[in-house]
């Protein structure tokens, strides 16, 4: 064989083993590992914890979760905790949360109080041709854990600080658990040069009514960090209030420095969390007490589903120039409303709360629909601590749940009364401003965590939580 002759062969080999190359990147690029992000929000009690602590039991240990169809099929090989890749961002405490529910006298876990993060990776087989040829891939499942009330700050963004306090001060007139700091404004001319202590005094003053406002049951509850402040506690940015509105005031005067606070506020803790957290979400669950605002009544009931439409608006991205731009073409791809707590009804109203959830959203789920993602209402429970019973009483069958209560640790059947079958029967009260159910009284009652006793390979009981993860990431896991 000649020189020349060996250099032709030689690059023929060499364009065949590019050729092949070339079609097994094609083949196995898809299959590379993937990740998905995961949001987890929803406004106070609404279980966002337990919720992200269930899952990822259940996706470790698949043996209740029959509705993930690559749970089911067995396309899920395995499952692993991994280091979360931002190193800034505060690890999600998993095995403090799991520990805390599976104690011998379990308890619940504390409430969400800042963005935290988990991965939770997944070795996954394909089926078909393509994934038998291709072996299995990894999913890598990022969930961001954070405060519902900090989307609801996205509001802020398109107000003054005029406007802001106009609003504010418009809305809580009539609230008794304004009248304090109502008062204590209403002394003060905003004119007059800015003495710390007064400032002090106000913001002080206007956050105490948040908290017992979000205790009753409002969720119109901004800025979101003057509940959950943590390490920007007593800093300038969360050391403002709402004044009554002026024409102009001059430098150095009280209002003009509450108005430096407000922009403060927008632009050095409101927009770096939409940038840096939210705005990287692919997939979102917004968790919801959808029980804890019909059993205080219309009023909550209103105020909740204004919040929500708020909080949706958070993933319609055109309402303000800086979050389009944020975005750049990017949108969650779906988006689920879960009522939570559905094990404080039996079964057989699950389809209400269900249908009311689906209500209570219409306005939320009708704007991100139109910004493309794909929405989903359901009703669950992310830990079961109840179990189901039907009593005799009075000459009625009632269908109650059994557990045990938080309060005095005794066991206990409970009927919370009769969801409506119509929504409406409860939004239009709500609507209109009434002040009680003129037709029934919708009790709740709260309960432990109920003591587990797993099987090997079994998470920890609930409801429809297969169901949710399936609609989620489940498009993913086959």
């Amino acid at each position: 064989m000649t020189k020349g002759q060996s250099l032709i062969i030689s690059d023929i080999a060499d364009g065949v083993l590019r050729g092949i190359n070339n079609v097994t990147d094609t083949v196995t690029s898809p299959f590379q590992p993937t990740s998905i992000r995961l949001g987890v929000t929803g406004l106070s009690r609404s279980g966002k914890t337990v919720f992200i602590t269930s899952l990822v039991a259940n996706l470790l240990d698949r043996g209740r979760m029959p509705q993930l169809i690559g749970a089911a099929s067995g396309s899920i090989q395995t499952a692993y905790l991994q280091p979360q890749p931002d190193d800034t961002v505060p690890r999600f405490d998993y095995e403090a949360h799991l520990g805390d529910l599976t104690a011998p006298t379990p308890k619940w876990p504390d409430s969400t109080r800042t963005v935290s993060q988990l991965r939770l990776s997944l070795k996954v087989q394909p089926r078909g041709l393509i994934g038998t040829m291709s072996g299995p891939r990894t999913v890598h499942l990022d969930i961001v854990d954070y405060p519902g009330e900090w989307l609801l700050d996205l509001a802020l963004l398109d107000k003054t600080y005029s406007e802001w306090s106009a609003d504010v001060l418009d809305r809580i007139a009539n609230r008794d658990a304004a009248q304090s700091y109502l008062k204590l404004q209403s002394g003060i001319d905003g004119t007059q040069s800015l003495e710390e202590p007064v400032a002090q005094s106000l913001a002080h003053s206007f956050t105490q009514y948040l908290r017992t406002a979000r205790a009753e049951g409002f969720y119109d509850c901004t800025p979101g960090r003057f509940l959950l402040p943590g390490e920007m506690e007593g800093s300038p940015a969360l050391t403002f209030a709402p004044l009554d509105p002026l024409d102009s005031a001059p430098r150095k005067s009280l209002w003009r420095e509450m108005d430096r606070r407000f922009e403060a506020y927008k632009s050095r803790i409101v927009k770096p969390f939409f940038r840096d957290h939210f705005a990287r979400i692919d997939r979102q669950v917004v968790l919801v007490d959808a029980l804890g605002a019909i059993h205080k009544g219309p009023q909550a009931v209103e105020d909740m589903r204004h919040a929500l439409a708020d909080i949706l608006g958070a993933f319609k991205p055109g309402r303000n120039a800086w979050l389009t731009q944020l975005f750049r073409g990017k949108r969650v791809e779906r988006i689920l409303f879960a009522a939570t707590k559905a094990d404080h009804l039996h079964h057989r109203q699950h389809p209400r709360l269900t249908a009311i959830m689906e209500a209570l959203v219409g306005d939320a789920h009708d704007r991100a629909r139109f910004a493309g993602a794909d929405t989903q209402a359901m009703s669950i429970a992310a830990l079961r601590a109840t179990v189901e019973e039907t009593i005799d009483h009075q000459g009625q069958t009632l269908d109650c749940v059994r557990g045990t209560l938080m309060d005095s640790g005794k066991q206990a059947a409970f009927y919370p009364g009769e969801l409506p079958e119509d929504p409406t029967h409860l939004l239009n009260p709500a609507r209109s401003g009434a002040e009680k159910w003129l037709d029934a009284d919708y009790e709740i009652m709260s309960f432990a965590p109920a003591p587990l006793t797993l099987k090997p390979g079994d998470g920890p009981p609930h409801i429809r939580l297969d169901k949710a993860a399936e609609f989620l990431i489940g498009d993913r896991l086959r």
